[in-house]
């Protein structure tokens, strides 16, 4: 077997042998590319001798929070949505031995496509398939929604109810957690969220981090959905709470750094029209969500910015400090702002 050159967060030998033991027809030797983007989980494209591409999955370099990016759930959640109308890649194995690569990891098909994570590469979508991206959007994330988990065998990912309260205890856990400066509008929002929390209304499969940058177009449509280390049980206005937050059109202020920044898609109303009318869910408090979403990421937000602060994700990384410090910042005072307009 050829050697490949050294990638951090790879041990190409024995992945190479594991990978070769669960794929039909691999040609090794395996190059190993470490794909842009992601803050948290690692993720690598892999292709063998004879051009076929593969997607592994692990977890960030050195130490993270307990319970954090569970490689075996994760891998659970995506073989689970295989043969429902959610587009999910094809999975290939779970592998939660240390001794291979020092960390669990899970295998997946490699999916042609855009990720637009950044307004750059969303502009590369003809602007005559943005509208139908945008409306497949919506239609995937009512299709999550009207999905019951039991019937994929996810009914106990999580507990169903009290999905608010729940991940605010988890998420000011990890804020405490991860803490390295004081921000108030983060304290004051928590406090809020508590006051006036709405009654969940039915339970379903929560993506949770619901964005067109985690989410894989092609040819007008969504052609697979990523990042599933969020995912859960409970709320679902919370996804759409979040894509809202995120869907920042032209003129909007953060539009020049929105992925639909650069027009062609549809707007707010017409989501949350098309939601409400493919699921029958009321967004009439869909302000408190939106708050929610904010807040949260702020907390997810933190959590990243300290394991970039002490070298967790790997050396020589391009990552801004300061921006991503602001950014959290901003979303703690737009939490506050919608629970208080």
């Amino acid at each position: 077997m050829a050697a490949a050159d050294a990638v951090e967060g790879i041990d190409a030998p024995k992945v190479t042998a594991w990978v070769a033991d669960r794929i039909d027809g691999l040609q090794p030797p395996l190059t190993f590319t470490l794909i842009a983007g992601g803050h948290s989980n690692l993720t690598y494209k892999f292709t063998d001798a004879a051009g076929e591409a593969y997607v592994l999955r692990r977890p960030p370099l050195g130490h993270v929070l307990e319970s954090a990016h569970d490689m075996g759930r994760e891998h659970r959640i995506i073989s689970a949505l295989a043969d429902t109308d959610v587009p999910v890649p094809r999975t290939y194995g779970l592998c939660e031995d240390p001794e291979v690569n020092g960390a669990p990891f899970f295998l997946m098909k490699f999916v042609e496509g855009t990720v637009p994570h950044e307004p750059e590469v969303s502009a590369t979508i003809p602007i005559a398939e943005r509208a139908s991206a945008g409306e497949h959007i919506i239609d995937v994330l009512a299709t999550l929604h009207l999905i019951d988990p039991d019937d994929v065998g996810l009914g106990t990912l999580a507990r169903k109810e009290g999905y608010i309260a729940r991940q605010l205890k988890r998420w000011t856990a990890q804020w405490k957690a991860t803490k390295t400066h004081e921000i108030p509008e983060m304290e004051e929002s928590e406090r809020l969220l508590h006051e006036d929390m709405p009654e969940q209304i039915g339970a379903g499969i929560v993506h949770g981090d619901y964005r067109i940058g985690n989410m894989m177009i092609r040819d007008g449509r969504m052609v697979a959905l990523l990042d599933w280390e969020l995912c859960t049980l409970g709320d679902p206005l919370a996804d759409v709470g979040y894509l809202l937050n995120n869907w920042v059109l032209p003129g909007e202020s953060g539009a020049v750094g929105s992925p639909v920044g650069v027009g062609g898609f549809p707007d707010r109303d017409h989501i949350a029209e098309v939601y409400e009318r493919r699921t029958g869910r009321s967004l009439s408090r869909i302000n408190y969500y939106r708050a929610f979403s904010h807040w949260r990421l702020g907390a997810i937000t933190q959590g990243v910015y300290k394991r970039y602060l002490v070298g967790a994700m790997g050396k020589n990384r391009d990552f801004d400090l300061e921006k991503y410090k602001l950014g959290i910042h901003q979303r703690a005072e737009s939490a506050l702002r919608l629970l208080t307009e």
